[in-house]
């Protein structure tokens, strides 16, 4: 699958942070049967990349993707771990040369409408805009959609259950990334239900708007 496919399978996108190794594959289920089934395990532990390796070898119906992709080195590293897409919080001609040596697909991070322009003459038609809430929100991608109509969105950063539904909402946005589905002190306390039910609770949101 490619980018757009891949954050299409997902309404909402978990930003994750795992830090140890026992919770991985636990969670990755818990949001899969809850509904989510792309993931966005982010590169701010020591054991991420084992995570991916986990989850990718053992959860059923994952979709397991690396975030805060930064260094050109790490499209290689995620993909050897099992990765099937990466993310990034913005675009830099290292990244871009990385991108083009690795098949693994990428979403990019934007902030402005010109980095979203200078994306889209690279050929990315899906970019993430990071941190949406900072970057103008629902008002920016609601400008952004006249002047750049080819262009879909994964809005990161300020996401979260009073707001998810005006974002999907919006036509240029084809999912969103938030960390509110997985919460930290579920993750520490292994209350896999808790989030297993706030999975399901985005799809409740959607029927109910539908």
């Amino acid at each position: 699958m490619n980018i757009d496919e891949i954050l299409a399978q997902s309404p909402i996108v978990p930003v994750i942070v795992i830090e140890h190794i026992e919770q991985a594959v636990p969670l990755a289920r818990a949001l899969v049967e809850g509904g989510l089934p792309v993931l966005e395990v982010t590169l701010r532990s020591s054991i991420a990349m084992q995570a991916i390796r986990e989850i990718s070898r053992s959860v059923s119906g994952a979709i397991v993707g690396v975030g805060t992709v930064t260094r050109p080195e790490q499209f290689r590293e995620s993909s050897g771990a099992g990765a099937r897409f990466a993310v990034s919080p913005g675009l830099t001609d290292n990244l871009l040369a990385a991108s083009r040596q690795n098949d693994i697909p990428w979403l990019p991070g934007v902030f402005s409408p010109s980095e979203a322009m200078y994306a889209h003459e690279q050929g990315f038609n899906a970019l993430k805009l990071f941190p949406a809430k900072q970057a103008g929100g629902i008002g920016m991608l609601k400008a952004m959609n006249g002047p750049l109509p080819d262009l879909r969105f994964c809005p990161t950063g300020g996401i979260d259950a009073d707001n998810f539904i005006d974002f999907l909402s919006l036509p240029n946005v084809i999912c969103a990334g938030g960390s509110w589905v997985c919460p930290a002190s579920a993750i520490q306390n292994h209350d896999w239900d808790r989030i297993r039910q706030l999975a399901q609770d985005v799809h409740r949101a959607i029927d109910q708007v539908q």
